[in-house]
């Protein structure tokens, strides 16, 4: 190295997870609350995705800062079922005739927190409050070891369920217990069971890396207990600890560069044991049996625009407006908002509260980044064709750094841009370096509650 040459500083693999962009700490309220009839007047509406969201859990992980609430006193979930119903309603006017749904999601918190019959209702407001042929389309709904029952399976499968997303984590008891996930293998085990016997057409298991006191030996007996189902997809996560949470009361147990470095390790054990047993990667997170069928499923499924969110965590995008209602992690006031929530007249789901509008530069940085985060990468002619130029032209400062650093693959050829095998394990560091300076600091400023 030259004298005075100043070593880059090096990049933290593990920063933030991107899942969704803008992120929701960016949204703020919206002046004069938009009604929703304006803001999809002349958007198509023929192949929207439909996505309800159900923010109740048995119990809260320590990791999660999701959008949910514990348990739920007696008369709530009709109370929210209701409430869902009335904004089903005021959004189904809204968009008029002519919407139609190419796929649709149930998420939370845990969807199978319901009980069977509740789960028949959440169905028909899906259907005939939406409009939405369940059955003709995929539809994806998570799901817990402990909510996973027989009765709640096959009102699942009986209404069109092609995908069934279980939250194992761990099949280590002492890593489950570490996570503040109460489970044991057993029970989870008679869910993976149970999900067969039921039929539905695609498992995916979703498992955790960098759990304190996880080792390569115990990372690979969960992937290998999660192969013995022949699961259609996994998930492989790392382990994030976030403000508000269980396990952020309680700090990261490793410096930050040593707890990176594990979680570095433990991903491409798991990435080479997956693809030396036939799954394919789709994402960073997404594997997929390379026989699966196709569901509709993956990373930027939440990401597309004309999405239909309806429950007091969903967002909803238009080409123009991404708008959802208030958010929180602490619990005292995610039991507020869904107090309000269900409080509400069918008028009040008629307008937009909460959201940010979507610029010509925004809109560039989401579609970049949903794509090239997607193992594929991204057709160039595609963003041409959307934006009238090359992403070279539109960030040349962030694409020369992740050349730079070996993130692209020189091998993609012309035509398509496309992240490195270490690209792609840097996904959630390269993904926050798209973030414009606007989003960013609406997020650093968002009073997190």
């Amino acid at each position: 190295m030259n004298s005075g040459t100043i070593a880059p500083a090096p990049v933290r693999p593990y920063q933030a997870y991107v899942y969704a962009y803008p992120h929701k700490t960016a949204y703020r309220p919206l002046t004069g609350r938009p009604a929703l009839r304006d803001l999809w007047a002349d958007e198509p509406k023929d192949a929207l995705s439909l996505y309800l969201h159900i923010p109740f859990c048995e119990v809260r992980c320590g990791f999660c800062n999701l959008f949910t609430r514990i348990g739920a006193p007696e008369g709530l979930t009709t109370a929210y079922l209701d409430a869902l119903e009335r904004q089903a309603g005021a959004v189904a006017d809204a968009l008029g005739e002519g919407a139609r749904f190419a796929g649709a999601a149930f998420g939370g918190g845990t969807p199978t927190f319901l009980e069977a019959p509740e789960l028949e209702r959440l169905c028909d407001i899906a259907e005939r409050r939406m409009g939405a042929d369940l059955r003709a389309v995929p539809l994806s709904v998570e799901a817990s070891p402990a909510t996973a029952t027989a009765d709640r399976l096959a009102v699942l499968a009986r209404r069109g369920t092609t995908r069934l997303s279980l939250g194992v984590q761990s099949f280590v008891n002492a890593e489950a217990r570490s996570a503040v996930r109460p489970q044991a293998r057993a029970d989870v085990e008679a869910a993976l069971g149970r999900i067969r016997e039921a039929g539905i057409p695609v498992l995916n298991i979703d498992l955790i890396y960098g759990i304190e006191g996880q080792t390569e030996r115990s990372w690979r007996h969960s992937l290998d207990a999660a192969l013995a189902w022949h699961p259609e997809e996994l998930y492989l996560y790392p382990l994030y600890v976030r403000p508000l949470t269980g396990l952020g009361r309680k700090g990261v147990p490793e410096t930050d560069a040593e707890w990176d470095a594990r979680r570095l390790r433990l991903y491409a054990l798991g990435r080479d044991h997956l693809l030396a047993r036939g799954y394919e990667q789709v994402s960073m997170r997404m594997f997929r049996r390379a026989d699966a069928p196709a569901t509709g499923g993956g990373d930027h499924v939440c990401q597309t625009d004309g999405m239909i969110g309806l429950g007091c965590g969903a967002r909803s995008y238009t080409s123009g407006l991404h708008y959802s209602f208030d958010y929180a992690v602490d619990m005292r006031q995610i039991r507020g908002i869904i107090d309000d929530y269900v409080s509400r007249p069918a008028a009040d789901f008629a307008r937009a509260e909460h959201g940010r509008a979507m610029t010509g530069d925004e809109t560039r940085r989401r579609h970049l980044l949903q794509s090239v985060l997607q193992a594929e990468g991204m057709p160039l002619e595609d963003y041409r064709t959307r934006f009238g130029g090359d992403p070279a032209e539109h960030f040349p400062a962030e694409l020369a750094r992740f050349a730079e650093r070996g993130w692209l693959d020189p091998a993609a050829g012309p035509d398509r841009l496309r992240l490195s095998a270490e690209g792609l394990a840097h996904s959630d560091a390269l993904g926050p370096e798209l973030f414009s300076p606007a989003v960013h600091a609406d997020m650093a400023a968002y009073d997190l509650k």
